[in-house]
């Protein structure tokens, strides 16, 4: 379609070329004619002629194809010789003394290409003379332009007749040249079509061309991410049922030893447990929905802000203030009279702040101590740290705790093992930092989170 579109763009700047080049020699015909008769005229007497010697006439009159005219006007414009119809230049082409002009114009309702030139006369020495302006005689030459045409249409006809052999060649040429270029495509094309949907192995690249290498290589990698993604996501889930049935099976458990006691007070002591068990498998679920928030995050679900970490950290901290006194344990807040300022999401800021808190309550003992502290660092970073007096872990684990449902052995403290899976998350999702480290101040563990800093208010 291009190349059929371009043709008869090729064929009007070919004719737009072929009448410039015609004319030209045509052209310079004609200003030799209009110079020989400007050269004829004479002045005797104060009276204006033009002598044509017979060659002169002859080389004016003798063409068998096109219609010469000419004019000879004085100063005034009167006619001297030739046709008295020829059209008179404009004053804005009035050009120097024999200086030739060309121009077009219509004579006797033809389209006439005409030549011009003004022949200056020596001034009369008379007080009423005038300048010399009025003493040029214009001179002029015409011809008609069937010869130009007829030149212009043969340089058409011999450049656009190899045209008509040469664009069918050109598009069997092409047309042969696609297919056989876009053959291998269209080979891996139903290569990929056959594949079942359950196919994410490699895709062959034998035979593909070098060109199209890379795209399939990218094919390969995302094929393989694609497949680790499916995995991790079959694993979540059978780790999720499996977690489930613990305490689903406890609550049927002790419905069904509710619906066969009859004593009031042991009736009592199995809704307990069931109110105990129910409580654990929906705190398993929320942590499952959080923990799919946190794996799959876009920026129109959780959009980034400006975040005050110290006022988001004192309000979290606040929110488990009454659960620390119900456990007997003193939870604390520390941070800097300048808040540092990060972007990020302020929901899931505050769901890892409530698992990394809730994490440090668990495994404190009674009558223990929890801080949260928040503060910037010279290196343009916010730090978070919460730090609690328990048990510890020891270092071997540390790599270990932030995978999904993992349980350090020996651990009776109650949890569903994916709070640190959530907060490694949301710390992957803000391009931040989480390390483990012993408590400087005794036993237990320090989480620190790096966040980069954007502002200090």
């Amino acid at each position: 379609m291009p190349l059929l579109l371009l043709w008869p763009i090729s064929i009007g700047i070919t004719y737009i070329a072929a009448t410039s080049i015609a004319n030209e020699p045509f052209d310079r015909s004609l200003e030799d004619r209009v110079t020989v008769l400007g050269q004829q005229v004479r002045e005797v007497n104060g009276v204006l002629s033009v002598d044509l010697p017979v060659p002169a006439r002859d080389m004016l009159r003798a063409d068998d194809i096109d219609n010469v005219y000419f004019q000879v006007s004085g100063p005034r414009r009167e006619l001297i010789a030739g046709d008295a119809d020829m059209p008179l230049p404009t004053e804005e082409d009035m050009t120097v003394p024999w200086s030739v002009m060309t121009r077009d114009a219509l004579l006797r309702n033809t389209e006439v290409r005409v030549a011009y030139l003004y022949v200056n006369l020596q001034p009369l020495r008379s007080p009423n003379a005038g300048n010399d302006q009025n003493r040029l005689v214009l001179v002029q030459v015409a011809e008609t332009l069937e010869k130009r045409r007829a030149l212009a249409n043969q340089i058409i006809k011999g450049v656009i007749l190899p045209e008509f052999i040469i664009l069918p060649v050109a598009l069997t040429l092409l047309w042969f040249a696609l297919t056989r270029g876009l053959s291998p495509l269209t080979t891996l094309q139903e290569r990929i079509r056959s594949r079942r949907p359950d196919d994410l192995s490699p895709i062959d690249s034998s035979g593909v061309p070098e060109e199209i290498s890379p795209l399939v290589r990218s094919l390969n990698d995302m094929l393989a991410r694609l497949s680790q993604s499916i995995q991790l996501q079959k694993r979540f889930i059978a780790d999720a049922a499996h977690q489930m049935k613990t305490p689903l099976a406890g609550m049927r458990m002790q419905s069904e030893l509710a619906m066969r006691q009859l004593d009031r007070q042991e009736i009592q002591q199995s809704l307990e447990q069931l109110s105990k068990s129910s409580q654990s498998a929906t705190r398993m679920i929320n942590q499952l929905l959080a923990l799919a928030r946190a794996e799959n995050p876009s920026a129109q679900s959780m959009p980034f802000e400006s975040v005050d970490l110290t006022a988001l950290a004192r309000d979290t901290v606040q929110e488990w203030v009454q659960a620390a006194m119900a456990q007997r344990i003193d939870l604390g807040f520390e941070a800097e009279e300048q808040a540092p300022v990060v972007r990020g999401n302020p929901t899931m800021l505050r769901e890892m702040l409530n698992n990394l808190i809730d994490n440090a309550l668990r495994y404190s003992r009674t009558h223990g101590h929890v801080t949260v502290r928040v503060r910037s660092m010279a290196d343009m970073h916010a730090v978070i740290e919460v730090e609690d007096d328990g048990p510890g872990i020891p270092s071997p684990e540390r790599t270990h705790v932030f995978d999904r449902f993992y349980r350090i052995l020996g651990s009776e403290t109650e949890g569903s093992g994916l709070g640190l899976a959530i907060v490694k998350e949301i710390v992957t999702y803000h391009a931040a930092d989480i390390r483990i480290d012993d408590n400087p101040h005794g036993k237990g563990c320090l989480f620190r989170i790096s966040i980069p800093l954007l502002s200090i208010l």
